[in-house]
C-alpha cells in the first residue's frame, strides 16, 4: 500500500524543530512514498529557506504553499486531497517519529483490512528529547475507543494513519478550532468506521508552556461546547453526559495554566 505523510507548517515553527521532525520521517525503516507539506500562510525567511531545501533535495515532497493562513482544518483538507497514497499518516512539524512507526502501522492496516484508522501512544517532552514529562495512553480496541470518544479524544492526532477513502467518505477534515481531529473521529464513528490504537509509542510530542496555555480559555471552551452539542444532537451522548463534559471542560478552561499543566502531567502518568 502506498503511504503519504500529511504535514502542515506555519509561521511559528522553528527551523531546528522542523528539521528534526523531517529527519525523523525520512529515516524511517519503511520510507513513505510521498510527503505532502502544506505551508499554511507565509513563514519567516529562515524557515522558508529550510523548507525549500527539503523540497528541492527530496523528490518525494509535494509542496503546497498557501498565501493566507486558513487554520489547520483547512490546510489538512487541502493536503489530503493532494495525497496519492491510499494510506495517509499524520505528522506535526515539531514532533519526532519513533523508529519503525510507519512499518508498524502499515503492517497493522495490511493485516486488518477492516480497520480505518490506527493510532498509537505518544510520549511528551520539553526541551530535550530525553526529558520525557508524560505519556498519553489511549485505548486500543474499537469498542473501548468509541466509549472513550464520548468523553475525550481517543487518538493522538500526530500518531495516526488512516485509509484516505474512509476519511473522504465522511467529509474529510473541516475547520474546527483546535478540535479538527476530534470532530473527524466523531464523524467517522457515526459513519461506521473501525478504529484501533497500537500499544507502542509512535511519536515523541514536543511540549512547551504555551502548549498547556492553549488548552484553556473561553475560545477553547466554546469550541468544545460546539463539539459536545454535535455529539448530543447525533445521539453519541445523552443529556447528562453532555452537561458533565461541559462542566469538566469549563473548569479546565478557567483554571490557571500552571495548575492545568500539573493536572495534565498527573493524568498522563496514570
Amino acid at each position: 500500500m502506498r503511504l503519504s505523510v500529511l504535514m502542515s507548517v506555519y509561521k511559528n515553527e522553528t527551523v531546528e524543530n522542523f528539521s528534526r521532525a523531517m529527519d525523523s520521517v525520512l529515516t524511517q525503516s519503511v520510507q513513505p512514498d510521498q510527503i505532502v507539506l502544506v505551508r499554511d500562510g507565509e513563514v519567516p525567511e529562515a524557515l522558508q529557506t529550510c523548507i525549500d531545501s527539503y523540497v528541492t533535495n527530496y523528490a518525494l515532497f509535494k509542496y503546497i504553499p498557501l498565501e493566507v493562513n486558513g487554520g489547520l482544518g483547512n490546510a489538512l483538507r487541502i493536503g489530503l486531497d493532494a495525497c496519492d497514497g491510499e494510506i495517509v499518516a499524520r505528522m506535526d512539524t515539531d514532533d519526532i517519529c519513533a523508529d519503525g512507526r510507519f512499518e508498524k502501522q502499515l503492517k497493522f492496516l495490511n493485516d486488518n483490512p477492516e480497520i480505518d484508522v490506527v493510532g498509537g501512544q505518544i510520549e511528551e517532552f520539553i526541551g530535550e528529547e530525553s526529558n520525557i514529562v508524560a505519556k498519553r495512553f489511549v485505548p486500543q480496541t474499537d469498542e473501548k475507543i468509541k466509549q472513550f470518544l464520548k468523553t475525550r479524544c481517543p487518538f493522538n492526532h500526530p500518531a495516526v494513519a488512516f485509509r484516505k477513502a474512509s476519511v473522504l467518505a465522511v467529509g474529510s477534515y473541516e475547520p474546527f478550532f483546535l478540535l479538527e481531529d476530534y470532530y473527524l473521529w466523531c464523524k467517522m464513528a457515526m459513519g461506521g468506521c473501525k478504529f484501533a490504537n497500537l500499544s507502542d509509542t509512535l511519536v515523541y510530542m514536543r511540549m512547551t508552556e504555551d502548549s498547556y496555555r492553549r488548552r484553556g480559555g473561553m475560545k477553547y471552551f466554546r469550541s468544545f461546547k460546539k463539539l459536545e452539542k454535535f455529539k448530543k444532537q447525533k445521539k453519541m451522548i445523552g443529556f447528562w453526559k453532555y452537561h458533565k463534559n461541559l462542566f469538566v471542560r469549563f473548569a479546565q478552561g478557567i483554571m490557571p495554566s500552571a495548575i492545568r499543566q500539573k493536572i495534565y502531567k498527573q493524568i498522563r502518568k496514570k
